[in-house]
């Protein structure tokens, strides 16, 4: 099964002012004994470097490294930011975030706005998984397309509306889920960096401004994660679940990014073979349709 979210458009986010507070974020976590400089005792009034610090080690001057912190990094290089996101201590998915803010041409994508489309084979896969629990997610957490053993264990989502069929929705506004991830605060983490590295590279899509906007609302957990500006990418691990009939499930993760179409990733989940967690997949997988609708989905 596989569906189009509909969603209410937005005022894009303001990629400069992105990059700025980006920039400060990364900037406060680093103290000087991080990077080798000395620290002479004087009280700092904000944490982490200041720009001269940062400057210095970038090898760009104080002026133009201001500039770029205050957002305008119109003219900025990738030599540049190549050397900042070392200064920084960047990983590799903040140096892609720096510089899809900083210099979006250089990694021009399709537009936001073109719809998702799961093609009718991965659709034709994801249902031939049988006892494997395996989902097509797009950009901004939606979810387009899932299998019977998703169902099982995460829920039928086609008992909700195509809007609601959003991992960002459903983690922080659904009681129901929050119950359902043990490591719920952790859930919570992935899918914020996720949608801040899809701000990143679609600053300008009104949806994803909207649902940003939506969660900022109605969740104080989202507004907290949301203004760290962590960025990261977790293409593997597990997920400790609290299912409502076989109970404690660990399931390990793998996503797939598909070749054609960076912004959609299938991801799977296994347990280990001879173990509850393995019992309790099989368990579910012959119940079908009543494990589905065990997890509240509406």
């Amino acid at each position: 099964m596989d569906v189009q979210p509909e969603a209410a458009a937005g005022p894009p986010l303001d990629r400069w002012a992105e990059l700025s507070e980006f920039l400060r974020s990364r900037r406060a976590r680093l103290q000087p004994e991080d990077v080798g400089l000395p620290d002479f005792g004087r009280r700092r009034r904000v944490p982490g470097l200041r720009r001269e610090e940062l400057a210095q080690l970038a090898g760009v001057s104080v002026a133009y490294y201001t500039r770029l912190e205050q957002g305008n990094g119109r003219n900025v290089s990738a030599e540049v930011l190549d050397s900042i996101a070392r200064a920084l201590r960047l990983t590799d998915a903040e140096h892609a975030h720096l510089t899809h803010l900083a210099k979006p041409t250089a990694h021009k994508k399709k537009p936001a706005a073109r719809q998702q489309q799961v093609r009718a084979a991965l659709r034709q896969l994801l249902d031939s998984m049988e006892g494997v629990p395996a989902y097509v997610v797009g950009r901004r957490s939606e979810i387009l397309a899932w299998n019977r053993m998703a169902a099982a264990v995460f829920g039928d989502w086609a008992e909700l509306a195509p809007a609601e069929r959003n991992w960002a929705r459903m983690v922080f506004l659904r009681p129901d889920y929050r119950d359902l991830f043990i490591d719920w605060e952790q859930k919570a983490i992935d899918i914020v960096c996720a949608l801040r590295m899809d701000a990143g590279c679609y600053p300008d899509d009104p949806r994803l401004s909207a649902l940003v906007g939506e969660l900022s609302v109605k969740s104080a957990e989202f507004r907290r994660l949301w203004a760290t500006h962590d960025v990261k990418e977790k293409g593997y691990g597990v997920k400790r679940l609290l299912h409502p009939l076989v109970g404690e499930l660990a399931l390990s993760f793998e996503t797939f990014r598909l070749a054609d179409d960076g912004d959609q990733a299938l991801i799977t989940y296994h347990a280990e073979p001879d173990s509850p967690s393995a019992q309790s997949l099989r368990l579910l997988a012959s119940w079908g349709t009543d494990a589905a609708r065990a997890v509240p989905s509406a």
